[in-house]
């Protein structure tokens, strides 16, 4: 691992450590040691099962923070492998292990640029931080958001973030994520009236009963989206009744529900419509809802101006900032009125069996990283 570049020997050291979600194994420990000898104050929080770290160097701002997980998603078949998941390896010019893509790859990009750019610029203005969590591929119940609690309670704030999830696409830095939708969760229980089917008139099918109303949610327009948002979608993912019999009309149907919305539409605006529209149906319903986040942006201002800058410096190639996919940690950190982005490598293996990444996009994306700290805090 000598000869590889400095970003490229910490990825594999991150990526050896068997970290699937929530463990840590030692990865913020080894980055915390590191970040330590630059000046950062370290401040290692655990809630619950889950190992955090907040580190900062300065006290005053403007902040820049670097956000990002060390916990991965399970392995999945260890004989579809080609190479141990934990066992990192440099194969035709790609790093393969799990997390090279998401997000260690990241990680030890930052930690270098950071490392690099204190050296060059020890009496930089404003401060630099991370926060890095061992819970975004789990629950994301006790990471992230709860270091922006505690953040927030003592009045301790964020200016800029850069999140190191994949948004790449096709080559690095093309896409720039600036926002994401919220999503929104609820599970319906429609009751009807178990019987026998010979003799329907005796029950109420609750599948009859609840599929017009399905369906009817599924056609409605939502919103209209705007210029940075597409238009709120819902979906249905799951749908359970019956006794596994047919000659039993069943009591209950249960459905799983989602929308990923907008900032045209809110929480309540959706709930109370889902419920307007089942209570015009007559249904006997109950909706357990859960929010998994809020939509947010981040527009055109000084870190989005100044990533965009730096990927065409770095790259030669323009970026497109986007909405798009799925939720992050970002949505946790812009409570704060943080400007969020989120710039990683390329996310065409993430979460697969064989995940892997350019090795030399890695060290590209050090420097990107390294080049938007020169513009922001010089």
């Amino acid at each position: 691992m000598s000869q590889l570049s400095p970003t490229l020997s910490l990825a594999c050291d991150l990526i050896a450590r068997d970290s699937t979600t929530p463990a840590d194994a030692g990865c913020q420990q080894l980055m915390g040691e590191r970040l330590a000898r630059l000046g950062f104050r370290l401040e290692p929080m655990r809630f619950g099962e889950v190992d955090n770290l907040w580190a900062r160097r300065g006290s005053e701002g403007p902040v820049l923070c670097f956000a990002g997980h060390t916990d991965v998603v399970p392995s999945g078949p260890l004989e579809r492998w080609d190479n141990p998941p934990f066992e990192p390896k440099i194969i035709d010019g790609m790093l393969h292990g799990r997390g090279a893509a998401d997000m260690k790859g990241s990680l030890a990009a930052m930690l270098v640029a950071v490392e690099r750019f204190v050296e060059a610029n020890p009496d930089h203005r404003g401060s630099i931080a991370f926060l890095i969590t061992s819970d975004e591929e789990g629950p994301a119940l006790d990471g992230t958001v709860r270091v922006v609690e505690t953040l927030r309670q003592r009045g301790e704030g964020i200016d800029w973030c850069i999140v190191g999830e994949p948004s790449s696409t096709d080559r690095l830095g093309d896409v720039v994520k600036n926002g994401r939708r919220g999503s929104l969760n609820g599970r319906l229980l429609v009751r009807g009236k178990q019987g026998h089917v010979a003799y329907p008139q005796l029950a109420r099918n609750p599948i009859h009963l609840a599929a017009p109303a399905l369906a009817e949610l599924a056609a409605e327009q939502w919103d209209n989206g705007n210029a940075f948002f597409p238009p709120t979608s819902f979906q249905i993912s799951n749908i359970h009744s019956g006794t596994g019999v047919t000659n039993v009309i069943p009591g209950e149907l249960e459905a799983l529900i989602n929308f990923r919305f907008s900032t045209e539409s809110t929480v309540e605006g959706l709930q109370a419509r889902v419920h307007q529209l089942l209570d015009r149906r007559g249904l006997d319903y109950q909706v357990d809802w859960t929010v998994s986040g809020l939509p947010f942006l981040t527009e055109p201002g000084a870190l989005l101006d100044a990533v965009a800058a730096a990927i065409l410096e770095i790259t030669g190639e323009p970026t497109t900032p986007s909405t798009s996919g799925g939720t992050s940690d970002g949505r946790f950190i812009a409570t704060l009125g943080t400007q969020v982005v989120e710039l990683g490598p390329r996310n065409a293996t993430i979460h697969q069996v064989n995940e892997c990444i350019s090795a030399s996009d890695l060290d590209g994306l050090t420097d990107i990283y390294q080049r938007t700290l020169e513009k922001l805090l010089c």
